[in-house]
């Protein structure tokens, strides 16, 4: 347009405001204007009312606490309705269905958070957090459809780091996004061609071609240098082209990384109108990398969670392993896990992978009892998922224990050979009883009915039994290994035997059964190499893993640390924070990185003070000696607290004793005496001590109040006694079961109660939150701490409906304790040394000032 034309424009824009285009020609013709320049006005008017609508729609819609452009999908919409439609086909979803429901919503979520395509330059940076084996990709691809019906035009997708990965999500994306509008979509990749340079560039992104573009490429330097070339000869052409790349898998190879790093950020560069969203279920390398990097990957912009998945049938790491409490919960509610773990001891690991690097040659495993069981119980369990005949077609078993490729294969003909043994000696009674018993007694420890599934006879299963033998392969699937499991040519029956290409994002169809023992250093190697989550319709009743008890309480741990994790992420949709304000916190482990060195690099300890906390011992050793020593250091606290509190309330009738105002040296002198655990990461007696010193600098804590919890006081064999005239009935406290965990360790997960962190406040609190009770306490005794004694009976045997506990079983009565810190007046500088988070320190914001606000007043 001419400057005239603009010019024009300008001067009768307010005219042009009000009425439609045929009265606004009316207008302009009064005002003898000449046609062709009426016309022009017009279409400048027609096109800046367009672009102010899209760019300004929802500017007064709020959505999870944030402004937004986009609130969901439109009529006009053809990309999210076509997935919708297929996804209802290929699932049997209906339109309403919870699952359809939830990923609408979280889609529309992300979507909301990226930067409007018509917006003239971006360059967002985002981290979505799912579950392993959870429907990331789905979502990702629901993100792509909905952000493709807004205008984004550019589609790249970075899947992982191997051939079998990229192929299926080449395949998932084409099947969900293709297919349905083929006209609609270009695709510079192939089921079986990942990107290499071809047609002119430019010819995608010029305006003639009005098609989105669909590249999905592994993480490879040679692959990504060639994309990121191609894309610099149509950069004239990109500067109009809103991209989204999809970083699938996004703490593989991404973070961190002397090539793939760089190409990734190279290709950022080329695209002046960006956005890159990062998703993956081990979020740990991603949420370390340093903010204030220029132009590096921190997801500066935004952090989601996606919604969980338990309540549609997922496995998870808390649903099967259970996890410890956090700061809030009561103990009591959170759940054990599911009872389907069984124990590896330590000494068969020698006997099924070399411990040391010499000893890979030559290496011949041993098919072991726990192997032997795990092996009859996947056909076993193959052949009842055949009598059923619902569910996913496939059958697989996945051995996994160790990275290196010459074990892997050492593993074929042992396997091959027990296959054929049993299929051999089907017809021998002890053979039968074996299984049977094998059978009847998984059964009766997971029934069917507690999953809603139908039992299975053993006698139909031992029908089915001798087709199982003989349509099961054995499938070695690594890096140097042609064999590849292939779930596309009919039903598979598999015993998949491997490492790194097992061990990321690649589903494996109907897993079923797991032994695994592979040594594993870091929380997101752990986590990925669970290829046991994941959905199991159809057959939930009967999945089962075999690993260490070591291993299971690793898993254990880290289900505590993702759902710490998630907790802090939801803070970004709850409270008026950032990922450049508020640093996600990461437990960390004395055995475990929480990810590899190089990409902790930047990474500090995170501020946790014990203000407003609970702290409680979980884990003892069980010989006399350690025992003896806590109890007269209880015996100790309880004579010097007697000498010197203030008020004594005393209830041997409920098992209850109170001490007021007992001097805070007492407390100082009991945690130097009293042994917790070298496990217990929250109990460390000089970071307690610590921060009780500190506090009481500053007038705080200088006053404890003590208390023993115990059962009604009974017969005298019965009671444990602190001092004379105080005693209480002994409590129960079972423990996990982890049959092969270290002679003399017990882990009893729940000790104190949430009431029990209000048994000295005044009024009835049996009602409150773990918030309110905080509160309560701030409110009643902000300057006084807890401590809580328990003295717990040495045999503590569980109650017959605990499956996943055993008796406690120690050499001597245990004295657990819990501590309760009120929330402190002032800033607490006191941290504890056990978790890390991103360094926001050298972050630049602009902070708001607050006397520019109506309502405030400067200083």
């Amino acid at each position: 347009m001419s400057d005239e034309i603009e010019r024009m424009y300008e001067v009768f824009r307010d005219l042009l405001d009000t009425g439609t285009p045929e009265e606004s020609v009316k207008k302009l013709e009064v005002l003898q204007i000449d046609q062709d320049a009426i016309q022009k006005i017009i279409e400048m008017h027609e096109q800046r009312t367009i672009r102010i609508r899209e760019m300004e729609e929802p500017r007064s819609v709020v959505l999870d606490n944030r402004d937004t452009w986009y609130t969901g999908p439109r009529p006009q919409d053809k990309c999210w309705p076509a997935m919708m439609e297929q996804l209802c086909q290929d699932s049997g979803w209906s339109r309403d269905s919870p699952s359809l429901t939830s990923l609408d919503a979280s889609s529309t979520r992300i979507v909301s958070l990226l930067s409007h395509p018509r917006e003239k330059k971006f360059s967002t940076r985002g981290l979505v957090v799912g579950y392993v084996q959870s429907g990331k990709t789905t979502n990702f691809t629901a993100v792509m459809s909905k952000a493709a019906d807004r205008g984004y035009k550019l589609f790249i997708v970075l899947s992982g780091i191997h051939n079998g990965l990229r192929r299926q999500t080449q395949a998932r994306l084409v099947k969900q996004l293709v297919q349905a509008n083929p006209t609609r979509w270009s695709q510079l990749t192939g089921l079986d061609k990942d990107f290499t340079p071809g047609d002119n560039a430019a010819s995608y992104f010029g305006k003639s071609n009005r098609t989105h573009v669909l590249c999905v490429v592994k993480k490879n330097a040679t692959v990504l240098r060639k994309l990121s070339e191609w894309l610099g000869s149509a950069s004239e052409y990109l500067q109009d082209c809103p991209a989204l790349v999809i970083d699938d898998e996004a703490d593989q190879a991404t973070v961190a990384t002397k090539s793939i790093n760089p190409l990734i950020r190279e290709i950022l560069d080329r695209l002046p109108k960006s956005a890159y969203v990062g998703y993956t279920a081990s979020p740990f390398a991603n949420l370390l990398i340093d903010p204030s990097a220029e132009n590096d990957l921190y997801p500066e912009h935004f952090i989601v969670n996606l919604p969980s998945p338990a309540g549609h049938g997922y496995f998870g790491t808390e649903v099967l392993f259970g996890r410890y409490a956090l700061d809030g919960e009561d103990p009591a509610e959170v759940d054990d896990g599911y009872d389907m773990i069984r124990q590896v001891p330590d000494e068969d690991v020698a006997r099924v992978r070399p411990l040391k690097r010499a000893d890979v040659e030559g290496f011949s495993p041993e098919i072991t009892e726990t192997l032997r069981d795990a092996l009859r119980y996947f056909w076993l369990c193959t052949a009842a998922r055949r009598v059923r005949g619902t569910g996913n077609p496939h059958n697989t078993m996945l051995i996994h224990t160790s990275v290196n490729t010459t074990v892997h294969n050492s593993f074929h003909a042992p396997l091959d050979f027990e296959r054929k043994s049993l299929a051999g000696q089907l017809d021998e009674a002890s053979v039968i009883e074996e299984l049977r018993r094998l059978w009847v007694a998984e059964t009766e420890r997971v029934p069917a009915a507690a999953f809603a599934e139908s039992p299975v006879s053993f006698s139909d299963v031992l029908t089915v039994l001798p087709d199982v033998l003989d349509d099961c392969r054995i499938i070695m699937d690594n890096s140097s290994s042609e064999d590849r499991l292939d779930y596309e040519n009919g039903p598979v029956v598999a015993i998949a035997v491997g490492g790194n290409t097992l061990s990321r994002g690649l589903t494996l169809e109907g897993l079923t059964v797991s032994y695994f023992v592979r040594a594993v250093s870091a929380y997101d190697t752990l986590l990925q190499m669970g290829r046991w989550f994941g959905f199991r319709t159809g057959y939930a009743d009967l999945p089962r893993i075999w690993m260490t008890g070591e291993l299971q309480g690793w898993f254990r741990h880290l289900a505590t640390v993702e759902a710490e994790m998630r907790r802090d992420i939801d803070v970004y949709m709850t409270e008026d924070k950032t990922p450049m304000t508020f640093a996600v916190r990461l437990r960390t482990h004395p055995a475990l990185r929480v990810t590899a060195a190089a990409k902790m690099k930047s990474a500090v300890y995170a501020a946790s003070a014990f203000g407003g906390q609970r702290v409680q011992t979980r884990y003892f050793h069980t010989d006399v000696e350690w025992l003896k020593r806590n109890q007269s250091a209880a015996r100790n606290l309880v004579a010097e607290s007697l000498r010197t509190a203030s008020q004594q309330e005393r209830r041997p009738e409920d098992g209850r004793f109170l001490l007021r105002d007992v001097p805070h040296d007492h407390v100082l002198d009991f945690l130097a005496d009293y042994r917790f655990h070298e496990k217990s990461q929250e109990c460390d007696a000089e970071l307690l001590s610590g921060y009780i010193e500190k506090r009481a600098a500053v007038g705080s804590l200088r006053t404890w109040n003590l208390a023993i919890v115990g059962n009604p006081a009974g017969e005298m064999e019965e009671n444990f006694e602190f001092a004379p005239g105080v005693a209480v009935r002994r409590i129960t406290r079972a423990k996990i079961d982890t049959a092969d965990s270290p002679s003399g360790f017990a882990d009893i997960k729940t000790l104190m109660s949430r009431k029990d962190a209000a048994l000295d406040l005044q009024g009835d609190t049996t009602k409150l939150s773990e918030e309110e009770i905080k509160a309560e306490r701030r409110r009643q005794l902000p300057d006084t701490g807890l401590v809580v004694l328990y003295p717990i009976d040495k045999v503590s045997e569980p109650v017959p409906t605990k499956a996943t506990r055993r008796a406690l079983n120690a050499d001597e009565h245990v004295i657990g304790v819990g501590l309760v810190f009120p929330r402190p007046s002032g800033d607490d500088s006191t941290v504890e040394w056990n978790y890390i988070s991103a360094d926001l320190s050298g972050v630049n914001l602009e902070e708001e000032d607050f006397s520019l606000v109506e309502g405030e007043t400067a200083g």
